[in-house]
Order: structure tokens, then C-alpha cells, then sequence
């Protein structure tokens, strides 16, 4: 995967606006950001959609460029009153190994993410934009 697509700070905002029409319809009450990369897209939601209650998860699966067995992850929470109003927001589904670990704990919530990849796509239930297997670089990187 020598293919690299950059993101602009413009192109990030707009592409997590466009998840907007679908989720303008689930009545979510609690966004839940997945720290780090959920954190600039849940504070765009919390904004469009009038949510309030904004809480983060920290989750690590992988160190730099080394991916944690399943045993070795981080995940750490407090979060209580998970359920069909709850937004759990990431930047990318890449494999989609986040969003499967952390919907083994949260089933009933719904999972968003700005972009999604092949691997990645059928674990999130709404993503924007679909990239093939490109390394994304975010404006923050």
C-alpha cells in the first residue's frame, strides 16, 4: 500500500457533513468519540446535530504501524446507558477491528465513521467516503 491520499482540513469537514442526513434521522441523544481519531468528527456532529452529551472511549489496537493482538489492546471506558440513541464515532474504519471490538460491548448503538475502508465498510453502520486501500493522511498527521 504505497498509495497515499491527503486530506484537507476543508475536505475532512465537508465529507463528515454528509453523514449528516442519515444521522439527522436516528434522533441520536449521546455521541461517544473514539480518542483520537473520533474526537474532530464527533465535535462536527455535536454541533450539526444540537447533542451535548459528547463522552470519549479510548481504544489503542495497534502501536505506530504495529497491530496489537486482541489480548494487548487498550480499551478503556467508563460509559453506562448504551443504546440506540448512542453515536459511536470514528475517523476511518480501516479493517474494522475497532468497531467489531467495541460492538461486542456496545451492541445496541450506531457506528459512523468520515471514511471507510473495503475491510473496514461492512463494520460501520454509516461511513462517507470509501477509499481502496490507500494509507489516508489527515490534515492533523
Amino acid at each position: 500500500m504505497t498509495n497515499k491520499v491527503y486530506i484537507s482540513w476543508e475536505d475532512f469537514h465537508k465529507h463528515t457533513k454528509e453523514l449528516l442526513p442519515t444521522l439527522q434521522e436516528k434522533q441520536f441523544t449521546k455521541i461517544i468519540a473514539v480518542s483520537r481519531g473520533g474526537l474532530i468528527p464527533a465535535g462536527i456532529l455535536a454541533y450539526e446535530l444540537n447533542i451535548r452529551n459528547v463522552q470519549t472511549i479510548n481504544i489503542s489496537s495497534y502501536d505506530d504501524m504495529i497491530i496489537r493482538s486482541d489480548q494487548d489492546i487498550e480499551f478503556e471506558s467508563s460509559l453506562n446507558n448504551i443504546d440506540q440513541h448512542t453515536l459511536i464515532v470514528d475517523d476511518i474504519s480501516d479493517t474494522g477491528r475497532t468497531f467489531n471490538l467495541l460492538r461486542k460491548q456496545y451492541p445496541d448503538a450506531y457506528f459512523a465513521s468520515v471514511y471507510a475502508k473495503p475491510q473496514g465498510k461492512n463494520s460501520t453502520d454509516k461511513y462517507a467516503v470509501l477509499f481502496q486501500d490507500q494509507w489516508v493522511v489527515f490534515p492533523w498527521d
